[in-house]
């Protein structure tokens, strides 16, 4: 299943970077995303969960858990492009997976999830409202006592991407943005080796909704 969403010119942006770009050379592209894949079993995620990856594009996160046995995994990101060259390399195993187009920042969902991943999608979004309406999606879409796990460019990794301003976050500033909805559990400083040699440093910080919010 696919739900489209409104264009935007963010969204032409990301449609002609997988149009004119294979996934493996972009800088984010990672053959086994080691680091997400540790949280989630740190996190004890069951095989029924109800698990959404924003941003997924093309990544090979769908793939993992797949294998791994989960069975209720949405795939939410802004370029159809993206969506349809991960379809298309799962081939028939597509079918057991919610693909959604939407960009993040206006996107309402109408499901709760039980866990919430998003490796490289909330330090684009700089503007302030979009931040604040990506955090209180969050809460809304994301069961009580939930996990979100997040990673971004560290303070001391990159200051854009793509062509595109990102905004950096370090422990604390990621925990006081969420601190409304969420408990820190436990953050690390990674370093991504891009396809071309340059290292990318990258927070990634785990979460609990709290039971209150």
């Amino acid at each position: 299943m696919t739900i489209t969403m409104k264009d935007s010119g963010r969204k032409k942006h990301w449609e002609n970077i997988y149009q004119t770009k294979d996934l493996k050379d972009l800088s984010w592209f990672q053959p086994s995303p080691r680091t997400s894949l540790e949280f989630l079993s740190q996190l004890t995620i069951e095989k029924n969960a109800k698990i959404i990856d924003v941003g997924g594009g093309d990544s090979y996160l769908v793939d993992n858990l797949l294998d791994l046995g989960y069975t209720d995994i949405t795939v939410l990101d802004i370029s159809g492009l993206a969506l349809e060259k991960a379809k298309s390399r799962l081939g028939k195993r597509a079918a057991m997976v919610k693909w959604i187009e939407a960009d993040i920042a206006l996107f309402r969902s109408s499901e709760k999830y039980d866990f919430w991943h998003d490796r490289a999608t909330f330090h684009f979004l700089t503007a302030e409202e979009e931040i604040e309406a990506y955090i209180n999606n969050a809460a809304l879409s994301i069961k009580p006592s939930g996990a979100l796990v997040i990673g971004t460019f560290s303070e001391k990794g990159p200051l854009k991407c793509s062509g595109i301003e990102i905004r950096q976050y370090s422990e604390t500033a990621i925990t006081e943005r969420l601190k409304r909805y969420f408990e820190k559990i436990r953050c690390i400083n990674t370093d991504h080796r891009t396809p071309f040699g340059t290292i990318q440093n990258f927070i990634f910080c785990s979460f609990r909704k709290l039971q209150f919010a």
